[in-house]
C-alpha cells in the first residue's frame, strides 16, 4: 500500500472548514483502492501572523519540503492586509518550491446550473493554464514621496525566456493529452509593448514545435467576452500570472460556481513537492457557519491523487462530486440550497 505523506494548511477562514472535507473524501478514496495517506498539519495563517509577526516560520520551506504534496486551504482575514498575508505563505510556497506551473480545471459538472442560458456540461470543459512565479506578480518597483501630491508609485513585470518557454509547453503538453489538441494564448499586445509581443513571439516559437496542436491567441479583454458567450471554443488556455488568474475567476463562474472551483500548483521537475488548493479565498463572510461549499477543495484533493500517480482514484472522486450534484437537495447555499459542509463532504464521502 503506497502511503503519502501531506502537509495541511487550512490556514484562514472557510479554509478550516473545507479541508477537513477533503481530507475525509481522500481517505475515502484511499480506502477503496489502497492508498494511505499521513497528514501533518502547520497551523500557519493570519491568527499566526498576529500572534508572532509572520505568516509561516522561517524556515517553512524546509518543514515542507519532505512531503510529497501541500493541501492548502484558504489565505486572509480582516485585520492583516492581503498583500501580507499572500506574499507571506502562499507566494513564497509557490516561489521557493518552484511551483511554476498554476492549473486551473473549467468544467461544467453534470448537476450544476451555469448562469450562461442553454449552456450544458458539454460546453464548458477546459482548462487554464497560469504562469505562477513571475510576470506581473513581481517584487520589483516602489513607491516615492508617500503622502504628498508627488506621490507616485512603480511596479515592474518581469518576462523571462524561461519562465515563459516552460509554461507555454506545459500547456502545449497537456493539450496533446486531450480531445480537441487546442491551445488558446491570452495577450495584450496592442496595449502593452514589450512583455506582451515577447509573450507572442515564444508562443508562436513553441506553436512550431507541436504542428499536431491547433492553436490562436486572443488579447485579454475580448477573450474575456468569449469565455461567456462562446464557453465551447476553448481546449486549453494559457495566460501570464495575471491573465489568468482573472479568467480562472470568470471560467467557474460561468460553469456554475466558483466554490467548485480547483487548482494545482505544480513543480514539473518535482524537485520540491506541489501544493494544491482552491480557486476562491478564505471568505471571511460566511465563515464558521458551516455553510461553505467544500466541492473545490475535494476536487484539488482528486487534482493530488492524479499528481500522486493515481488517475483511477481521481476520477472516482470527479465522479462522486457529480453524483452528488445531480441530487437537487443536497446544494451549498452559494448554489440555492441549505446543505452544510460537512453534509456536502459525508455525501461525497459515501457517494465514493
Amino acid at each position: 500500500m503506497p502511503t503519502y505523506k501531506i502537509a495541511v494548511i487550512p490556514g484562514d477562514g472557510i479554509g478550516k472548514e473545507v479541508v477537513p472535507e477533503g481530507i475525509r473524501v481522500l481517505e475515502a478514496a484511499g480506502r477503496r483502492f489502497g492508498i494511505s495517506f499521513t497528514w501533518n498539519e502547520f497551523p500557519w495563517n493570519c491568527e499566526n501572523y498576529t500572534r508572532t509577526g509572520r505568516m509561516m516560520p522561517e524556515d517553512g520551506i524546509q518543514q515542507l519540503r519532505d512531503h510529497d504534496a501541500v493541501f492548502l486551504g484558504a489565505v486572509g482575514f480582516p485585520g492583516v492586509p492581503d498583500h501580507v498575508s499572500l506574499w507571506g505563505l502562499l507566494i513564497p510556497i509557490r516561489r521557493l518550491m518552484r511551483q511554476y506551473v498554476n492549473v486551473r480545471p473549467v468544467r461544467m459538472l453534470k448537476g450544476m446550473a451555469s448562469p450562461l442560458k442553454n449552456r450544458g456540461p458539454a460546453d464548458i470543459d477546459f482548462i487554464i493554464v497560469r504562469e505562477n512565479n513571475e510576470g506581473e506578480y513581481s517584487q520589483i518597483g516602489g513607491r516615492l514621496y508617500s503622502g504628498t501630491e508627488e506621490e507616485m508609485a512603480v511596479q515592474e513585470s518581469v518576462f523571462t525566456r524561461k519562465g515563459v518557454d516552460r509554461v507555454i509547453r506545459y500547456a502545449f503538453e497537456l493539450a496533446r493529452t486531450r480531445e480537441e489538441k487546442h491551445v488558446t494564448s491570452a495577450t495584450k499586445s496592442n496595449g502593452i509593448i514589450h512583455t506582451m509581443p515577447f509573450w507572442d513571439e515564444r508562443f508562436a516559437a513553441m506553436a512550431n514545435e507541436f504542428p499536431d496542436i491547433r492553436t490562436d491567441q486572443y488579447h485579454i479583454d475580448i477573450l474575456t467576452a468569449h469565455f461567456v458567450l462562446h464557453p465551447n471554443w476553448f481546449d486549453v488556455v494559457v495566460g501570464s500570472n495575471l491573465f489568468a488568474d482573472i479568467l480562472s475567476d470568470l471560467g467557474p463562474a460561468v460553469a456554475g460556481s466558483i466554490g467548485i472551483a480547483p487548482s494545482a500548483n505544480i513543480n514539473p521537475t518535482r524537485e520540491y513537492p506541489s501544493m494544491f488548493e482552491p480557486v476562491h479565498g478564505s471568505a471571511p463572510d460566511i465563515a464558521g457557519k458551516g455553510i461553505a461549499n467544500p466541492i473545490a477543495q475535494i476536487w484539488s484533493g482528486a487534482m493530488m491523487l492524479e499528481h500522486l500517480g493515481h488517475p483511477e482514484a481521481a476520477a472516482v472522486v470527479e465522479n462522486a462530486i457529480e453524483t452528488v450534484l445531480q441530487n437537487t437537495a443536497l446544494r451549498t447555499p452559494d448554489m440555492g440550497g441549505g446543505t452544510t459542509t460537512a453534509e456536502m463532504g459525508k455525501a461525497i464521502a459515501e457517494a465514493i
